[in-house]
């Protein structure tokens, strides 16, 4: 896998609006030319004494970058909202060609660019939402973070996507991400490859919020969303698949699937947790996703 390649400023704002959903960067465009128009058509005040000379260079300035800018982001954002929509379009192609495959093997020939697409766009039909960090590359860190739309704002999983063909992921990775959810308070995360896991890194993550996704797996996953009703949400088909008592996605590679239960309050469905005080602290348990309104547990067995 080969690094993000470095731009310029422009080429940044660009990659940030590609972010963001296409319709924003729309919007975007005539907003920023109509702040910046504003600011371009100012009158500079002459300065009548030695002390308001530096204000009339400073208004000078931005009304000389105002003046450029009022062209230039406009299209910087129409180019940005132009990325994301191909970007849509291209997660849902390789969605399509991956899911109606037969082969074990679809995943192979993808880039690790592609294949952090392809990720993405299987958690979005989840019922996730999902940002790109944009960092990339063979040690890029995290590469998604999910959050589920819910009252209370949803929780946070991290997501490290790993297109590694020749060779199976080790536990490094895994305490890596680990580690990261624990700074960043994530309620959970994600290891997710092409390839598989060693048994050292399957037996890191067992017990631990973090599920490991091989490549069969995540295209018997895709195979499944792909099956759903035409028509339904990707909100709808979170709620439905989290209706079940006992959902099965995302079982760690080489082991039986888990049994995802319901929540014993409000019948919500429920994710590993690792308790950080008490008298239980660093035990694992399965919490609710609907806390901290509903705060209702189960042991893990």
């Amino acid at each position: 896998m080969a690094r993000r390649k470095k731009t310029g400023f422009a080429g940044d704002l660009i990659d940030i609006v590609a972010m963001l959903p296409w319709w924003v960067g729309i919007v975007l465009a005539p907003v920023s030319y109509l702040l910046l128009h504003g600011v371009a058509t100012q009158s500079v005040v002459a300065a009548s004494q030695p002390g308001q000379m530096g204000a009339m260079l400073t208004q000078t300035l931005w009304k000389t970058g105002a003046n450029f800018g009022q062209y230039i982001l406009p299209v910087i954002c129409l180019a940005g909202a132009a990325m994301s929509a191909w970007r849509r379009r291209e997660r849902k192609l390789l969605v399509n060609d991956v899911a109606q495959s037969k082969a074990s093997d679809a995943l192979d020939g993808m880039s690790w660019r592609q294949f952090e697409m392809l990720v993405g766009e299987g958690f979005r039909l989840q019922g996730f939402q999902v940002a790109e960090t944009g960092r990339g590359g063979p040690d890029g860190g995290v590469d998604l973070v999910l959050t589920r739309p819910g009252k209370n704002g949803g929780e946070k999983f991290l997501v490290q996507c790993k297109q590694w063909r020749a060779f199976k992921v080790g536990v490094d990775v895994v305490r890596e991400l680990y580690g990261v959810m624990a700074a960043k308070g994530a309620a959970g995360g994600f290891v997710v490859t092409s390839g598989r896991f060693t048994e050292a890194a399957v037996s890191f993550a067992s017990g631990r919020n973090v599920t490991l996704v091989d490549g069969p797996k995540l295209h018997a996953l895709l195979r499944q969303a792909q099956a759903a009703p035409d028509g339904k949400s990707a909100t709808a088909a979170s709620a439905a698949v989290s209706a079940q008592p006992a959902a099965t996605q995302f079982a760690p590679s080489g082991e039986a699937p888990v049994q995802v239960p319901t929540c014993p309050s409000c019948s919500k469905a429920m994710v590993p947790r690792t308790a950080k005080r008490g008298g239980n602290t660093g035990n694992a348990f399965w919490g609710c996703t609907g806390y901290p309104a509903c705060r209702g547990t189960r042991p893990i067995a």
